[in-house]
């Protein structure tokens, strides 16, 4: 098999498989595990991909996400590899179903049930835990300002530690936002990608919206396969450390 990933948690999954000796081709934004992607030859980004960089690495299969990448590529794509692996994981349950995905597209079952195991563990902790509910702003990006509407994985990651999604109702999966006076805002979460917001941003923002404002691991919130894992786990210690600092 040869891989071409153009999905960095993806790309972290193949890896986590034991399947980092077939990964020929990855964007430069798959960047875990680093010790082993550094090596492995850029096709560009999620979006704009060298199709003709990718086609002479010969690949046996190219691992896709709905959201992360152009239907145009795809289409591309599909006149010349073998096998697409289209993704698209809605809620953090979607990640049993796609760590056995794989796991059957890569005869890896039993790697796969054993990360299956995992994720299960640490979603049964997460649910038996109570935690108050805080209607958030959850921003990805500036220059438009830009939101995620609750019909998205990262939306529902956050459900599961009461931290509810603004606007409650959008026409897009990502809005864009005129202004940052959602009604019914009690917090401001920053997320550190895909902008890079950084602590100077969260300053600004407290104290133009007087609201409390904290920077957030958007790796831990929106990454699917294994770092879900410990997205959940993050995000069990990011709730229990804000109604800390928030009570």
């Amino acid at each position: 098999m040869r891989i071409v990933s153009l999905v960095p948690s993806l790309t972290e999954l193949v890896c986590e498989l034991g399947l980092a000796g077939q990964l020929v081709g990855r964007t430069g934004f798959c960047i875990h595990p680093a010790n082993v992607v550094r090596d492995i030859p850029k096709v560009g980004g999620t979006k704009i991909v060298n199709l003709e960089k990718l086609r002479a690495l010969e690949p046996t299969h190219v691992i896709l996400n709905k959201d992360e990448n152009l239907r145009e590529t795809a289409e591309a794509l599909a006149a010349f590899v073998p096998n697409l692996l289209i993704t698209h994981p809605l809620a953090p349950e979607d990640n049993l179903a796609l760590y056995r995905q794989f796991g059957t597209a890569f005869g890896r079952e039993r790697e796969a049930e054993a990360l299956c195991a995992r994720f299960e563990s640490a979603l049964q902790a997460a649910r038996k835990q109570k935690h108050p509910e805080r209607r958030v702003l959850y921003l990805i990006w500036k220059d438009p300002w830009m939101t995620v509407s609750r019909d998205t994985y990262v939306s529902r990651m956050l459900a599961l530690f009461g931290l509810q999604t603004l606007p409650e109702f959008a026409a897009a999966r990502y809005p864009k936002l005129r202004d940052l006076e959602v009604a019914g805002t009690e917090l401001v979460l920053l997320s550190t990608e895909p902008y890079r917001f950084l602590e100077r941003h969260r300053k600004e923002l407290q104290q133009r919206l007087r609201l409390p404002v904290q920077l957030i691991d958007g790796e831990m919130t929106s990454w699917y396969g294994p770092r879900a894992i410990e997205g959940l786990r993050y995000l069990s210690e990011f709730t229990v450390r804000l109604q800390r600092e928030l009570s």
